[in-house]
């Protein structure tokens, strides 16, 4: 792994060009990259000069600063962004990013240099607690002014310079952001400090089947994922221990990490057998099956392997949850071959009738694994990870379903978060048991099976409970948890191509990160905007590609042409989403939620309460899939055309004004 090319800023202004050359095409070559393009040469030739001089400038204005440790091109480790320079100020931090030959300071730009503080603050062991300054060197632009805020311990607004008053707004930042007495940073233990940014659950996927561990997935941000793992392991230790069975109910919020949990639980080295994982993964969420083995085939694949011969073995490391329950239905006295089964998404298992309707089982999906894991002899463990408002289609049981399954089977004692017990927001205030808990039933309450921090959007701890509040329609509460926009980026627009424009300012080709639209299944009428919603689009369309291809396919999220919808997106996550708002879920005039389906050529009301419930529940999975930022499109609507009246459309975008998101304006021709 690269640390880049490190010196004291008195050997630097000595060091010979050449060398500095040499040695930053060697480091960015040991990251894999083959070969160095002659614009890239190019351009390090011109930062080594105005760093060189700015160097000397710096220690003529303070002798100290001779000692200050210049890394050039340090790699952000699986992130493979690297900030051009990091200058190591006694107990500052000073971040410059450099665009040669720019002659304006850009939002795009800007917000490159602030995300990389941003990454270094969260993810990097020995920035913790250290004042952070993003520096933007546009080298033709002629000069900014730079707001004098002093920031400790912290990232600091992004400060402007150009190739001649660079070492003049170092001197400013360093000044405002110096704490007195504090300890300088040791150059060493910063270049090798551990770095652990939050991994995908796609990333995740690919390190376990790997036989690595994710347990470095923890941020500066506390999490309790690496103490839900460990107490899930000690129960199915006791449980094969003592013979018994156990279910266990893991709540969280959206993104708080129970999928990246159950995934490790199952493949807990201190767990698994010899031959194989410790239990099996289920989902009955067939796209993100699909994407995590496509992912994994694709990485076996890039590892020299054919195709053919590694997607069989990548079949049984997530497995259909509905496919699993039909082998055993078909082969009535196979037991199963895992004594551990982590059920994803568990608040979607089928009820009783829709299993009547769709498998011609009289009985609901919790009650038939309970009776397939009975099959064994001595212990079983199910492990249930519980998403609260995630049920989306007809037929999905919710919470309740588990509890009346568990009612009947007394010989298995419950692990549970407490939210499951007695209600709570990460569940929507559904419980596990309506009346109580059953006299015969053994309920152990435990905390730790509730992850209370937010892995997928860590810079936006608020953001389920800030869309709680929206589809609740109190705007008072949303105002106040509305995420700071340096930390997750969240506005809204009426124009798709200014949506689409913003993202791929936020998501260049050369970021590593995936940005896309998603949109709700139900609104056919988003195809006047050119987006298809028909269901015969979606099944005839590869969302594994649209999730995992690069930039240049034309099948790839970044091309923001397809939009996912709830049913492709759930459990997954992109970092930048463009919310294609659909006509489904509109105000009505009097302020409440008016719920709609389109059939044929016209919108008819949707009046059931659970029905409508699926509904808000749509929309809150469509507004927690992003991990860094958010734009959200409402459609202008069309005087012309009953199926897009402008008004409805106007009253949810001035809802998500007075919920506190921003207009996304543009600003001297860059998206701000």
């Amino acid at each position: 792994m690269s640390q880049g090319v490190s010196y004291t800023l008195a050997d630097f202004r000595k060091a010979n060009e050449a060398q500095v050359l040499g040695a930053l095409t060697a480091s960015v070559a040991s990251t894999g990259i083959q070969t160095t393009r002659t614009t890239q040469i190019d351009s390090w030739k011109q930062q080594i000069q105005i760093l060189r001089r700015t160097a000397t400038e710096l220690i003529e204005a303070n002798p100290a600063a001779a000692s200050w440790h210049l890394i050039l091109e340090y790699e952000l480790p699986r992130r493979q962004k690297r900030p051009d320079a990091v200058l190591l100020a006694g107990d500052v931090i000073l971040v410059v990013e450099f665009k040669v030959g720019a002659d304006s300071f850009d939002a795009s730009s800007r917000w490159q240099t602030e995300d990389y503080c941003l990454n270094l603050r969260d993810f990097h062991a020995e920035c913790v607690g250290r004042s952070i300054v993003p520096v933007l060197c546009a080298t033709a632009a002629t000069g900014s002014e730079n707001a004098s805020v002093k920031v400790v311990g912290s990232v600091a607004p992004v400060q402007c310079a150009n190739a001649e008053n660079l070492s003049e707004v170092l001197t400013a930042a360093h000044r405002l952001a110096v704490q007195p007495g504090a300890a300088a940073i040791n150059p060493r233990k910063w270049i090798e400090s551990a770095y652990r940014p939050t991994l995908s659950v796609i990333e995740a996927a690919e390190r376990l089947y790997g036989s690595h561990g994710v347990r470095e997935i923890s941020h500066s941000y506390a999490s309790n994922l690496d103490e839900t793992t460990d107490m899930l392991a000690k129960v199915i230790r006791d449980a094969r221990a003592n013979g018994t069975r156990h279910v266990c109910f893991v709540t969280g919020v959206p993104g708080a990490g129970k999928t990246l949990t159950g995934l490790n639980v199952v493949h807990d080295p201190s767990l698994r057998a010899e031959d194989g994982p410790s239990g099996i993964f289920l989902s009955g969420n067939g796209p993100l099956v699909k994407v995590v083995r496509e992912a994994l085939v694709l990485g076996q694949q890039r590892a020299g392997r054919r195709r053919q011969d590694s997607a069989h073995e990548v079949s049984t490391f997530i497995q259909n949850v509905h496919q699993f329950l039909r082998y055993h239905r078909e082969n009535p006295t196979a037991k199963p071959h895992e004594h551990v089964v982590v059920f994803d998404e568990a608040q979607r298992a089928w009820d009783r009738e829709r299993m009547q309707r769709k498998q011609g089982v009289d009985a609901s999906e919790a009650a038939e694994l309970f009776d397939v894991m009975d099959r064994l002899d001595g212990w079983a463990v199910i492990v249930a990870l519980v998403g609260g408002g995630q049920e989306i289609f007809l037929g999905e049981a919710g919470l309740e379903e588990w509890g009346r399954a568990v009612s009947e089977r007394p010989h298995w004692q419950v692990v549970a978060s407490p939210e499951v017990v007695t209600g709570g927001a990460s569940v929507s205030d559904h419980r596990l048991f309506d009346s109580g808990v059953p006299p015969a039933i053994t309920v152990q309450s435990e905390p730790l099976a509730h992850l209370s921090v937010g892995v997928r959007s860590h810079r936006a701890q608020q953001l389920a409970e800030w869309v709680n509040a929206v589809l609740h329609v109190d705007v008072a509460q949303a105002r106040e948890l509305m995420p700071d926009s340096r930390e997750f980026p969240l506005y809204v627009t009426r124009d798709l191509n200014q949506a689409r424009a913003w993202l791929r300012a936020r998501c260049p080709p050369e970021a590593e990160q995936r940005a896309g639209l998603v949109a709700t299944s139900e609104d056919q009428r988003l195809r006047a905007y050119g987006l298809e919603r028909s269901s015969g689009f979606r099944l005839g369309f590869s969302f594994e590609k649209w999730f995992l291809m690069p930039p240049t396919d034309s099948r790839s999220s970044h091309v923001l042409e397809v939009a996912a919808s709830e049913f492709e997106c759930q459990g997954l996550e992109l970092d930048w989403v463009g919310l294609c708002w659909g006509g489904d879920l509109t105000l009505a005039r009097d302020g409440s939620w008016d719920y709609r389906k389109f059939r044929g050529s016209v919108w008819n009301q949707v009046r059931g309460e659970i029905e409508q419930a699926y509904v808000r529940n749509r929309y809150r999975v469509l507004l927690t899939r992003a991990r860094a930022g958010m734009v959200i499109w409402i459609p202008p609507g069309s005087a012309n055309d009953k199926t897009l009246e402008p008004s409805r459309f106007n009253r949810v975008h001035d809802l998500l004004i007075a919920a506190g998101v921003p207009e996304l304006q543009e600003t001297a021709g860059a998206l701000a």
